[in-house]
């Protein structure tokens, strides 16, 4: 296992950079914050940088780098689809900027009507749940004292509405606690009741493989969006994967050149999926990075990333369970169902203070805060909406691993937390006073993560 994982850190972009901490001195950057961004694949950056050199216009030039640049962008869909399992002719996919682009395009696509439902649950990072309530009626599956989605809660609610739900929109993982969604049997539940399934896979990409095909077609996924730069790869790329029959009866709220078979004075004919969701220059270097970090994802394979994911999440929580005034939340006994995230708080210190001081003094970069899922953060944590008077809940703080982290790193982690709470509180409290530099951190809340 060390031997895999040094080879492993030697591919990884950017890990013997240095920061600059509070005291002016320079260490080693620790990144533990992967769930919101990972860093990039070296073959990535490079296979970027040889891209650029034959980059040309897609789909609109005759001449030779354009035909290349056409020809990688076109052929880059069904890698996409080979990744996801999703070889059948039903489908396409059409490129996004991330996660969230592409869910909002298949909300302003697919909804028609204020009065359509869409069921959604109460796990959901904002971009699974924003764009449809801001859309039409939104019902809530919602989570157990753990923080699992409840399923029998899913059929509740298909039952109670008779067959009038359209779409029933779920994340694959959650970027709160990790906990990883069983989709194809939602997708059972949801086909039975005449609805769609949409699934967020923004979190699940790096860390399972996922095959949109179920044992069975009523088991199988409708559209699946995720994202590239949580796959170590850069510049803003992701994919929707979807159910071609239906994107082409659709368009999103997202108009311009590439999307028409023709424009008259008064009317313009516009084409099919995938090309009637790409408007507009394509983002070229984005698709290339994400091809390319597929491709090396593929290469580890999945059962190792698994593997060692869940020997860092024991390793990392027997840790945290030694130490007095560490408050975990989900279920830190049975993680087999979790990705490499964890949740916890400090007892009397606030997550912001925890975050600026493991930055500010170790050079620890961690996630504070609510991870856009406010419901689900007050769930968890148990703090009350304040009468809705636009108070964002105070959170928690968030480790979060990637294929790279170490043992050093999460020992690093660990203890640094030990003297957080072991003594260190006059430097706590110069954090909580706003005195130090630790608020050099860039962990804002509202940040996709």
């Amino acid at each position: 296992m060390i031997n895999t994982i040094d080879y492993v850190r030697d591919m990884i972009y950017g890990l013997d950079a240095l920061v600059e901490l509070d005291d002016n001195t320079k260490a080693p950057a620790i990144n533990l914050d992967n769930a919101a961004t990972t860093p990039p694949f070296v073959q990535v950056a490079e296979e970027i940088q040889c891209q650029l050199v034959h980059y040309g216009s897609i789909g609109r030039g005759k001449g030779q780098k354009s035909e290349h640049t056409t020809e990688v962008y076109t052929r880059g869909r069904d890698i996409v689809k080979n990744f996801l399992g999703a070889g059948s002719d039903d489908y396409t996919v059409f490129y996004t900027q991330s996660t969230t682009d592409g869910l909002n395009k298949l909300a302003s696509a697919l909804i028609k009507c204020p009065y359509d439902i869409v069921l959604t649950t109460r796990m959901e990072h904002h971009a699974n749940d924003l764009p449809w309530r801001e859309r039409c009626k939104t019902v809530y599956a919602d989570v157990d004292g753990k923080g699992r989605l409840k399923i029998k809660d899913i059929v509740r609610l298909l039952e109670a509405h008779h067959g009038k739900i359209k779409y029933v929109c779920v994340t694959a993982a959650s970027n709160v606690t990790g906990y990883v969604n069983d989709i194809h049997r939602i997708a059972k539940l949801a086909h039975r009741h005449g609805a769609k399934i949409i699934v967020d896979g923004a979190q699940i990409v790096s860390h399972r493989a996922v095959n949109i095909l179920g044992e069975s077609p009523e088991e199988n996924i409708d559209f699946f969006a995720f994202s590239a730069h949580k796959m170590y790869s850069p510049f803003g790329g992701g994919a929707v994967v979807g159910l071609k029959a239906v994107l082409d009866k659709h368009i999103p709220e997202f108009y311009g050149g590439g999307i028409v078979e023709s424009v008259y004075d008064d009317s313009s004919c516009y084409g099919n999926a995938p090309d009637s969701y790409e408007a507009g220059s394509p983002n070229y270097p984005g698709v290339v990075g994400m091809l390319k970090a597929i491709e090396i994802l593929q290469s580890l394979g999945f059962g190792y990333v698994k593997r060692y994911e869940q020997f860092l999440m024991r390793k990392t929580l027997a840790g945290l369970k030694k130490l007095p005034g560490v408050v975990l939340y989900g279920d830190c006994d049975e993680i087999a169902d979790r990705v490499g995230v964890i949740p916890f708080n400090l007892q009397g210190i606030p997550p912001k203070v925890v975050a600026e001081y493991l930055a500010g003094k170790h050079a620890i970069a961690v996630r504070h805060a609510a991870f856009c899922a406010h419901p689900y953060v007050r769930r968890l944590t148990g703090e009350s909406e304040k009468g809705k008077d636009c108070h964002p809940p105070t959170g928690m703080v968030r480790v979060s691993f990637g294929v790279y982290t170490n043992e050093a790193d999460v020992d690093a982690f660990l203890e640094a937390i030990a003297a957080m709470l072991g003594g260190d509180r006059r430097m706590l409290n110069d954090y909580s006073s706003g005195k130090s530099g630790g608020q050099r951190i860039v962990n804002k809340p509202h940040d996709r993560g």
